[in-house]
């Protein structure tokens, strides 16, 4: 059992603050909305680089799918691979 009185708080009790100055606080809240602002930007650009991902993979997939054969048949694929390039080029930009 505790020696201390439960209605007396000891000299050495810590509040959990630390005084500061207000430029020391300016600098604390520029800092924090940095951090926001590097923490949003982060997320987006994982979700750009998962996109990429999820976009990429399915053209490897196909590629590999029968390795027994030469030659591939592929339709239209200039027209296929321009639009899937400007899809990659929207992703890239952000759009």
């Amino acid at each position: 059992m505790s020696d201390h009185n439960p209605d007396q708080i000891d000299q050495d009790f810590d509040f959990g603050f630390t005084a500061v100055t207000v430029d020391e606080l300016e600098v604390i809240q520029q800092t924090t909305a940095k951090l926001e602002e590097s923490d949003a930007e982060s997320k987006t650009l994982q979700e750009r680089l998962d996109k990429m991902y999820n976009a990429i993979q399915p053209l490897l997939a196909n590629l590999k799918s029968d390795p027994s054969k030469d030659y591939l048949y592929w339709p239209d694929r200039s027209e296929k691979i321009e639009k899937f390039a400007d899809f990659l080029d929207s992703i890239y930009r952000g759009q």
